[in-house]
């Protein structure tokens, strides 16, 4: 029944209520009437009938596996340093004379860098080779006396016993002799280590030497840096030193050239603060015995690209405690649990070259559902 149809119906209601009544209570009857007749009224049949409830398949989008995968490039701050930095110390006590090479000068190796007041190891040579000098003569003296002892014995002039002390007389002196020489040659060492000389062929990074002041050894004099032997430097995360090991294209980037590298090796300790390990690379023209193409103390990027196939982040969803794909298996979606992968990164993958990953519509997907 439509609501026109029963305007009339009420109009005559309210008629019959009489001018006796309130219009309050007439209204009152009115409306009584009205939900007597509206229960009495069977339903109209519906036009247009509930849809079925039916499960539908989910439109989603799928592509091959080798159609989505990437390689991620990476980069990190690099330098390029020596691969020998030395820091050169005084070996003797003593009063520093001069010094020869200022910070930033290159010096060849052998070069003197600091001469240390040496008259006191002059004297300590001198000693020594006197005292060699005096036990030289006694040994001769020895060795002679025993020649003629010999002599005699054959002679029957000396007896065995006394020929005998001749001998271990002679190995007393002989012995004395070693040992004099021996002091001789610490106290020659000791004079030449007066003189602080470069090991290597590089150049100064830092001069600490004072001319006028007292070193005792360990005194640091000179930091030299080796030339011609030159290595980058990065600090990666730990989680990225597979990707580094397996790359082939490891390139040193600065000032719009790049530069082949090699991986030399990898720290073993990880840094507190950063947690990260740091990594030793040279330069490919080095091993061909070119010098380094860049001078030591430039600063550029360590570049490579991982050879580990990865999917993009986009494609990846989580699904409880675990972050993975959705995979196309026949007419069903599978979830596929990516161990290590992590929200917003890309995540390594091993799956068979001919799966079909989910491209669109995994947002909404559980696993086992079906999809068209």
């Amino acid at each position: 029944m439509r609501l026109i149809d029963l305007q009339q119906p009420i109009a005559r209601l309210v008629r019959r209520a009489g001018p006796t009544r309130p219009p309050a209570a007439a209204f009152s009857a009115a409306l009584g009437a009205l939900l007597i007749l509206l229960a009495a009224t069977p339903p109209a049949q519906a036009q247009n009938t509930p849809m079925a409830t039916k499960a539908t398949a989910l439109i989603i989008e799928s592509a091959p596996l080798g159609e989505v995968i990437i390689h991620p490039q990476r980069e990190l701050a690099a330098s390029v340093m020596a691969r020998n930095e030395s820091k050169l110390s005084a070996e003797v006590s003593g009063v520093v004379l001069r010094w020869t090479a200022e910070a930033g000068s290159t010096v060849s190796k052998g070069q003197v860098l600091v001469d240390i007041d040496p008259v006191d190891f002059r004297l300590a040579v001198a000693q020594a080779q006197a005292a060699v000098d005096a036990s030289l003569a006694r040994f001769r003296q020895a060795e002679q006396q025993h020649q003629r002892a010999q002599a005699l014995v054959a002679q029957g002039f000396f007896s065995q016993e006394a020929q005998v002390e001749r001998a271990t007389e002679v190995a007393l002196k002989r012995s004395e002799l070693a040992s004099n020489r021996a002091q001789l040659a610490i106290a020659q060492r000791q004079l030449a280590k007066a003189t602080l000389r470069a090991p290597f062929a590089g150049s100064v990074v830092e001069r600490l030497a004072q001319a006028g002041e007292a070193v005792t050894p360990g005194s640091v004099l000179y930091v030299l840096a080796e030339t011609g032997a030159a290595e980058v430097s990065a600090s990666i995360a730990p989680a990225d030193v597979a990707g580094l090991r397996r790359a082939t294209d490891l390139v040193f980037a600065t000032r719009g050239q790049n530069y082949p590298l090699r991986l030399l090796r990898v720290g073993s300790t990880v840094s507190a603060p950063a947690r990260t390990q740091e990594v030793r690379l040279a330069f490919v023209a080095a091993d061909a015995g070119q010098p380094p193409p860049v001078p030591v103390g430039s600063d550029g990027r360590l570049l490579w690209s991982d050879p580990q196939p990865y999917l993009p982040a986009p494609l990846l969803v989580r699904r409880g405690d675990a972050i993975g794909v959705f995979v196309e298996q026949g007419r069903v979606a599978r979830f596929v649990v990516l161990p290590g992968a992590q929200e917003g990164r890309a995540a390594a993958v091993e799956l068979p070259a001919e799966t079909r990953v989910v491209v669109r519509g995994q947002a909404t997907l559980q696993d086992g559902a079906a999809i068209r």
